[in-house]
């Protein structure tokens, strides 16, 4: 077999570069037939904000599931939010770890109560929840309420109760929050978001 110094450089080339790729473990029937899929594809964005401060940072929620009649979805990834004008898709060391709290065993997802003189505390139905705090808020307003001063001056103030709104308010909700608690006469009244 006669070979040209060009088919020799072919030859050699082609070899080691085989061999290189061989003990690097390339094998080309697997590497082509595997494909990798992107971690969010399949999932639904949702866009919330962080709970835990004042500062009111965006987050992207991305949740995996098939959206059909009784089935849950699962959020499987969180990061901050590029368009948000707060934080620019940076979170803090809370706001990173939001998945570890989401999943937690230990979170809390339903109501509970703990009835006077009893140390356990038992869940209850939001409906009753919500039942059981109207009733408790119209009891305190009901026997605190001032609609005048000794003076005759009508001042329309709740003072035995007090309200904050959570970090998790846009500045509509909070401005809602505010006129709602106004007219029930609170006067204790706070927004904790910088939002």
């Amino acid at each position: 077999m006669k070979v040209t110094r060009r088919q020799f450089f072919k030859i050699c080339t082609a070899s080691l570069g085989g061999s290189s790729l061989a003990l690097m473990g390339y094998a080309p029937t697997e590497a082509l037939a595997e494909i990798r899929n992107f971690k969010l594809e399949r999932t639904t964005e949702t866009r919330n904000t962080c709970p835990y401060c004042s500062v009111g940072c965006g987050l992207l929620m991305y949740s995996m599931g098939d959206k059909a009649k009784n089935a849950k979805s699962t959020i499987i990834h969180i990061e901050g939010d590029p368009d948000h004008p707060v934080n620019r898709g940076t979170l803090c060391p809370k706001g990173a770890g939001l998945l570890d709290f989401v999943h937690s065993p230990s979170r809390l997802k339903y109501p509970e109560v703990r009835e006077a003189g009893t140390s356990e505390w038992k869940r209850i139905s939001w409906d009753d929840a919500f039942t059981r705090i109207a009733k408790l808020m119209k009891a305190d307003r009901d026997s605190n309420f001032v609609a005048k001063t000794a003076d005759g001056l009508t001042v329309n103030r709740w003072l035995s109760t007090g309200f904050l709104a959570a970090s998790a308010s846009s500045n509509e909700s909070g401005y809602l929050t505010q006129k709602i608690v106004r007219n029930l006469g609170i006067l204790a009244f706070d927004n904790q978001a910088r939002v």
